[in-house]
Protein backbone atom coordinates (compact mmCIF):
# COMPACT_ATOMS: atom_id res chain seq x y z
CA UNK A 1 0.00 0.00 0.00
CA UNK A 2 2.99 2.64 0.80
CA UNK A 3 4.11 2.03 -2.33
CA UNK A 4 0.83 2.74 -4.52
CA UNK A 5 0.71 6.44 -2.38
CA UNK A 6 4.05 6.98 -2.89
CA UNK A 7 3.65 6.34 -6.59
CA UNK A 8 0.25 8.30 -6.37
CA UNK A 9 2.39 11.16 -4.46
CA UNK A 10 5.87 11.50 -6.72
CA UNK A 11 3.46 11.21 -9.91
CA UNK A 12 1.13 14.45 -9.52
CA UNK A 13 3.16 18.09 -10.34
CA UNK A 14 5.31 18.94 -7.71
CA UNK A 15 2.85 22.06 -6.71
CA UNK A 16 0.29 19.72 -6.15
CA UNK A 17 2.80 17.57 -3.81
CA UNK A 18 3.97 20.86 -2.13
CA UNK A 19 -0.21 21.31 -1.67
CA UNK A 20 -0.88 18.12 -0.28
CA UNK A 21 1.95 18.42 2.41
CA UNK A 22 1.16 21.98 3.38
CA UNK A 23 -2.76 21.58 3.96
CA UNK A 24 -1.46 18.25 6.20
CA UNK A 25 1.05 20.73 8.01
CA UNK A 26 -1.62 23.35 8.87
CA UNK A 27 -4.06 20.63 10.47
CA UNK A 28 -3.74 20.93 14.18
CA UNK A 29 -2.41 17.56 15.65
CA UNK A 30 -0.58 16.93 11.94
CA UNK A 31 1.26 20.09 12.25
CA UNK A 32 4.70 20.62 10.66
CA UNK A 33 6.42 17.36 12.56
CA UNK A 34 3.33 15.38 11.13
CA UNK A 35 3.45 16.60 7.67
CA UNK A 36 7.13 16.18 7.21
CA UNK A 37 6.73 13.04 8.24
CA UNK A 38 4.00 11.68 6.17
CA UNK A 39 5.40 13.92 2.78
CA UNK A 40 8.60 11.77 3.55
CA UNK A 41 6.81 8.73 3.76
CA UNK A 42 4.59 9.27 0.55
CA UNK A 43 7.84 9.90 -1.33
CA UNK A 44 8.05 13.67 -1.45
CA UNK A 45 11.71 14.79 -1.73
CA UNK A 46 12.60 15.73 2.17
CA UNK A 47 13.74 18.89 1.93
CA UNK A 48 10.28 19.29 0.00
CA UNK A 49 8.10 17.82 2.59
CA UNK A 50 10.22 19.37 5.45
CA UNK A 51 9.44 22.80 3.83
CA UNK A 52 6.05 22.05 2.98
CA UNK A 53 4.82 21.33 6.18
CA UNK A 54 6.51 23.86 7.68
CA UNK A 55 4.95 26.82 5.47
CA UNK A 56 1.38 25.25 6.17
CA UNK A 57 2.02 25.01 10.04
CA UNK A 58 3.17 28.58 10.32
CA UNK A 59 0.03 29.89 7.69
CA UNK A 60 -2.31 28.54 9.93
CA UNK A 61 -0.68 29.23 12.97
CA UNK A 62 -0.62 32.91 12.03
CA UNK A 63 -4.40 33.23 10.48
CA UNK A 64 -5.25 31.77 14.28
CA UNK A 65 -2.97 34.14 16.37
CA UNK A 66 -4.05 37.19 14.29
CA UNK A 67 -7.66 36.24 14.75
CA UNK A 68 -7.67 35.79 18.28
CA UNK A 69 -5.93 39.12 18.98
CA UNK A 70 -8.60 40.42 16.74
CA UNK A 71 -11.31 39.05 18.66
CA UNK A 72 -9.15 39.56 22.13
CA UNK A 73 -9.08 43.38 21.67
CA UNK A 74 -12.86 43.84 20.95
CA UNK A 75 -14.81 41.25 23.02
CA UNK A 76 -14.75 41.01 26.65
CA UNK A 77 -16.54 38.01 28.30
CA UNK A 78 -16.45 36.67 31.64
CA UNK A 79 -13.87 33.99 33.26
CA UNK A 80 -15.50 30.44 33.07
CA UNK A 81 -13.58 27.44 34.49
CA UNK A 82 -10.97 26.28 32.18
CA UNK A 83 -10.16 23.17 31.29
CA UNK A 84 -7.90 20.90 32.35
CA UNK A 85 -5.36 21.40 29.11
CA UNK A 86 -6.09 25.02 29.49
CA UNK A 87 -4.70 25.07 33.22
CA UNK A 88 -1.51 22.86 32.37
CA UNK A 89 -0.73 24.76 29.81
CA UNK A 90 -1.21 28.34 31.78
CA UNK A 91 1.05 26.62 34.44
CA UNK A 92 3.90 25.56 32.26
CA UNK A 93 3.14 29.72 30.83
CA UNK A 94 3.23 31.14 34.18
CA UNK A 95 6.82 28.42 34.49
CA UNK A 96 8.67 28.74 31.26
CA UNK A 97 7.41 31.74 29.36
CA UNK A 98 6.46 31.81 25.77
CA UNK A 99 9.78 30.24 24.59
CA UNK A 100 9.69 27.84 26.75
CA UNK A 101 5.82 26.46 25.80
CA UNK A 102 6.34 27.27 22.74
CA UNK A 103 9.30 24.96 22.31
CA UNK A 104 7.34 21.89 24.06
CA UNK A 105 3.90 22.99 24.14
CA UNK A 106 3.31 20.98 20.88
CA UNK A 107 3.28 18.15 23.34
CA UNK A 108 0.18 19.44 25.59
CA UNK A 109 -1.51 21.00 22.37
CA UNK A 110 -1.20 21.69 18.92
CA UNK A 111 0.87 24.87 17.56
CA UNK A 112 -2.27 26.73 16.40
CA UNK A 113 -4.02 26.35 20.10
CA UNK A 114 -1.48 26.69 22.19
CA UNK A 115 -0.34 30.03 20.58
CA UNK A 116 -4.09 31.15 20.51
CA UNK A 117 -3.59 30.46 24.40
CA UNK A 118 -0.56 32.33 24.69
CA UNK A 119 -2.10 35.08 23.28
CA UNK A 120 -4.82 34.97 25.28
CA UNK A 121 -2.60 35.09 28.62
CA UNK A 122 -1.42 38.50 27.72
CA UNK A 123 1.60 37.45 26.18
CA UNK A 124 3.05 39.93 22.94
CA UNK A 125 1.38 38.38 19.47
CA UNK A 126 5.16 39.33 18.33
CA UNK A 127 6.90 37.14 20.71
CA UNK A 128 4.07 34.32 20.33
CA UNK A 129 4.86 34.40 16.46
CA UNK A 130 8.31 34.37 16.70
CA UNK A 131 8.71 31.93 19.00
CA UNK A 132 6.28 29.64 17.41
CA UNK A 133 7.56 29.75 14.35
CA UNK A 134 11.12 28.78 16.03
CA UNK A 135 9.06 26.06 17.39
CA UNK A 136 7.27 24.63 14.27
CA UNK A 137 10.83 24.71 12.38
CA UNK A 138 12.00 22.65 14.76
CA UNK A 139 9.64 19.78 15.30
CA UNK A 140 9.31 19.74 11.43
CA UNK A 141 12.94 19.22 10.66
CA UNK A 142 13.22 17.30 13.40
CA UNK A 143 10.76 14.51 12.23
CA UNK A 144 11.17 15.16 8.79
CA UNK A 145 15.15 13.76 9.51
CA UNK A 146 13.81 11.04 11.17
CA UNK A 147 11.22 10.04 8.75
CA UNK A 148 14.02 10.16 6.16
CA UNK A 149 16.38 7.87 7.96
CA UNK A 150 13.53 5.62 8.95
CA UNK A 151 12.65 5.53 4.91
CA UNK A 152 15.70 5.16 3.86
CA UNK A 153 16.53 2.28 6.72
CA UNK A 154 13.38 0.49 5.43
CA UNK A 155 14.93 0.84 2.01
CA UNK A 156 18.15 -0.69 2.90
CA UNK A 157 16.47 -4.06 3.96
Amino acid sequence: MLDTLQDLITSLPPLLQWLGVMLAGAVPFIESYGGAALGVVLGVAPPVAILAAIVGNVASMLVLVLGVEAVRSRVSRPEKEPSPRRQKLRRAFDKYGVAGVSLVGQTILPSQITSMALVSFGARRNTVVLWQVISIILWGTVFGVFATLGVNLVAAS
